[in-house]
């Protein structure tokens, strides 16, 4: 459940603050009613997420396809954890700058632009949780822990947008990216496993062999859940302890 929770909690504040500050920018240009092809390009995107989730799903329960989809998953999120790390701080500026140039057209160009826009960006986070969950399908309480990551998510994007300079979440992407990349290394595990069980690589027994300690129930794997914990809470400590005393922010997206 913990591992479900800080996956969605992580993925929803990312969308949720991409909507806060489309809509926020929307509102300081003067473009106020295209929000509505914001709201439309989430219903869309979530269906979307949906429809992707389940496929993946579907295509997961063939044993043929785990290993494979463990290491597409592990690269997307490696990717776009580097990502996030390194362009977080411009966060505001990027997402605005995409924008400007669809919002500054007329009628029903500057509706589909920003709801082309928002589908995009909001199916990339639903398309990357769906990925991440699909890797936790055996977990207990596994929709109980995303269901609250996403409860979760939304408080904190409320409480960011009212008190942006107060909420510290270039310090929250630091310590759940040290918890994904951890994940990562489960995930390219696991995949590696999963695929010389169905001999897809060179020397598929030795290889297999070699990974069954880090699997779940093995003593290297036991080391790599603590470490989800462990990591993520020492960095939190560490940053407490030495970095600067007052986060440093992205104005409030809604003055």
């Amino acid at each position: 459940m913990f591992q479900a929770y800080v996956i969605t909690l992580r993925e929803g504040i990312e969308a949720f603050l991409i909507v806060a500050i489309s809509l926020a920018y929307l509102r300081r240009s003067g473009r106020g009613a295209l929000a509505t092809a914001v709201y439309t390009g989430i219903g869309v995107a979530i269906v979307l997420s949906g429809l992707v989730g389940y496929l993946l799903l579907s295509a997961s329960n063939q044993e043929w396809i785990e290993g494979p989809l463990a290491i597409v998953a592990a690269i997307s999120v490696s990717y776009l954890v580097v990502h996030m790390w390194r362009a977080g701080r411009q966060m505001k500026g990027d997402i605005e700058g995409r924008l400007s140039g669809a919002a500054l057209k007329t009628g029903t160009g500057a509706f589909l632009g920003v709801f082309l826009f928002t589908v995009l960006m909001i199916t990339r986070e639903g398309m990357e949780t769906a990925l991440l969950l699909l890797q936790l399908k055996d977990t207990l309480n596994l929709a109980t822990g995303a269901l609250l990551g996403v409860v979760s998510a939304a408080a904190v994007a409320v409480i960011w947008s009212r008190y942006g300079r107060r909420v510290n979440l270039g310090l929250f992407f630091q310590v759940t990216a040290i918890f994904l990349f951890v994940f990562v290394v489960q995930l390219l595990v696991s995949g590696i496993h999963e695929m010389s069980e169905q001999n897809y690589l060179p020397f598929s027994e030795p290889i297999h062999a070699a990974t069954e300690p880090w699997g779940p129930d093995g003593a290297f794997g036991h080391m790599l859940t603590y470490m989800l914990v462990l990591l993520p809470t020492a960095w939190l400590i560490f940053a407490g302890l030495f970095g600067p005393r007052r986060p440093r922010m992205e104005h409030n997206p809604a003055r």
